[in-house]
């Protein structure tokens, strides 16, 4: 296929590259058009040069930025002014059930929890009264479409449509090559550029226009694994009352949060900020709460017309970040991905709701997973709702350890997932293992050492506590030490903390130090 059908359909790209960058240009050009010329079949060869198209416009961006050195100017980054947050509480309390007909919502399926030891996606994962991810979403559109009476089609109380992110090809970072010499190369050469991408997607698929063509107005989008990422009509209202094109849903950042992408008023237009944008020397800066109080949930809202308007005319500019990794040959490649927050500066009248924290649930650890099964949280048609007898509003710190990483090892861990009603801290490090009908409550640590192991026993209340040593707790449950906690207290390096008293560890506090 000719160089000329791969080019981006804007002409600035030939004047804007120059030098070296140009060689790269021509040598990219050429990598990617054998690429296509790769796919005998005219119909998926259509298909593959579309999504090739897509990625070299993004990589010709990424030559030319890289040519200008154009990074952010810090001194120009502001806080968004007060009008472009909008607090929860000031949405409207009057809906229109009608306007839910003119809504679809999109399950972003996300990546594959290899994180947590995973092979396929971790939407399929269970997570609640053996419902995945999927089952839940599934279970809160049908109760939605029910009580709302909409969207009945065919007898059934929804539809579920799917469609692929695009694929590109990895770049060797020395040369600037596509990894892939083929269309159907293996799958470690490809990579998934990241959400941004939904909106192509959206567009190439079909989708964008199938549900324009159904009456949607609407477009919902949050990732599946965001258990508070549930409809909400206040929120929909709002959007149509203001004519808003797009709405981004963020909350209010913790220490827990500091990673987040955050919305700033960047030289007067909203824009979204990652982490991987921010100059190293300002990384410090951007974590802190105090200049940067919110943080992007990725729960986002978009005007369908206006998106369809967008990308036939002047298309989308998403900020590339730039993911550096290493293939298992030891070969240094990079990935040029997009955020779909970052789309926000090119919508009309689009800002920031500052929602609930309830509204950001995601499951990144086995950790949340924890949190997620345990008596906290119930189930009420496919939502999370917080167990009425927490006495507290905030849920608890819970902190599993490298034992626990894994999915597999966090199921052989639990025979079944403890009773935490009453607990605010939970730290696990080391080799430990939990009996059936465990109850923990206040502040509760475990430290198995290295070489040694705690098991905690069928139906062990531990309320306080703090666990060390080799122990098989079968008949120690009823005489632990009870432990005054430091409300500083934390445990990035137990062997520095805690002593070891025989089998048991007791901290006591002591000024500003613990023994």
């Amino acid at each position: 296929m000719a160089n000329a059908n791969l080019m981006p359909r804007a002409d600035s790209f030939n004047a804007r590259v120059r030098g070296t960058s140009h060689i790269d240009f021509r040598t990219a050009t050429t990598g990617i058009s054998h690429l296509v010329a790769t796919v005998p079949d005219p119909q998926t060869k259509k298909a593959f040069d579309t999504e090739m198209q897509a990625f070299f416009y993004l990589f010709t961006r990424y030559l030319s930025e890289r040519a200008k050195s154009q990074d952010l100017d810090w001194d120009l980054i502001k806080s968004p002014a007060e009008e472009q947050i909008v607090p929860y509480a000031k949405l409207p309390e009057t809906t229109d059930p009608k306007t839910l007909n003119k809504l679809a919502v999109l399950k972003v399926n996300g990546g594959l929890g290899t994180s947590m030891g995973m092979t396929g996606a971790k939407s399929a994962l269970e997570v609640k009264d053996d419902m995945t991810f999927l089952d839940l979403t599934v279970r809160q559109i049908e109760h939605l479409n029910t009580t709302s009476r909409v969207d009945k089609y065919a007898n059934q109380q929804l539809r579920i449509t799917t469609f692929n992110q695009s694929r590109y090809p990895r770049i060797y970072k020395e040369t600037l090559l596509p990894c892939p010499k083929k269309a159907d190369d293996d799958k470690k050469n490809w990579y998934p550029p990241g959400h941004g991408d939904l909106y192509n997607a959206l567009l190439h698929s079909g989708v964008l226009d199938q549900l324009l063509s159904e009456g949607k107005e609407y477009l919902f989008v949050s990732n599946s694994d965001n258990l508070g990422a549930v409809v909400d009509e206040r929120i929909l209202q709002h959007m149509i009352d203001t004519q808003a094109e797009f709405l981004m849903e963020v909350t209010d950042k913790t220490k827990a949060d500091i990673k987040g992408g955050t919305l700033i008023d960047y030289e007067g237009s909203m824009r979204l900020l990652e982490i991987a944008q921010v100059p190293s020397e300002h990384v410090e800066d951007f974590k802190s709460i105090r200049k940067f109080k919110i943080f992007n949930t990725n729960n986002l809202w978009i005007n369908l017309k206006a998106l369809k308007r967008i990308m036939e005319t002047d298309g989308m500019e998403l900020e590339i970040i730039i993911n550096p990794k290493v293939t298992d040959d030891g070969q240094a490649v990079i990935q040029l991905e997009t955020a779909a927050g970052a789309a926000i500066k090119h919508f009309k009248n689009a800002h920031g709701i500052n929602v609930p924290r309830k509204r950001f649930l995601p499951v990144k650890s086995c950790s949340d997973l924890l949190l997620i099964k345990s008596d906290i949280y119930s189930l009420s048609h496919g939502q999370l709702v917080i167990n009425e007898a927490r006495m507290f509003e905030t849920t608890p710190v819970i902190k599993l350890g490298d034992h626990f990483k894994k999915i597999q090892q966090f199921q052989k861990r639990f025979k079944k997932i403890p009773k935490i009603l009453e607990l605010d801290h939970l730290t696990v490090t080391g080799d430990v293992y939990f009996g059936r009908n465990v109850t923990l409550r206040g502040t509760v640590i475990v430290v198995a050492n290295e070489g040694q192991r705690i098991d905690i026993p069928d139906g062990c209340i531990l309320e306080n506590r703090l666990l060390s040593g080799n122990l098989n707790m079968i008949k120690l449950c009823a005489r632990i030490y009870p432990i005054e906690f430091m409300s500083d207290f934390t445990l990035d390096e137990p062997s520095k903390d805690i002593i070891v008293s025989a089998q048991i560890s007791v901290m006591v506090k002591t000024g500003s130090s613990a023994t």
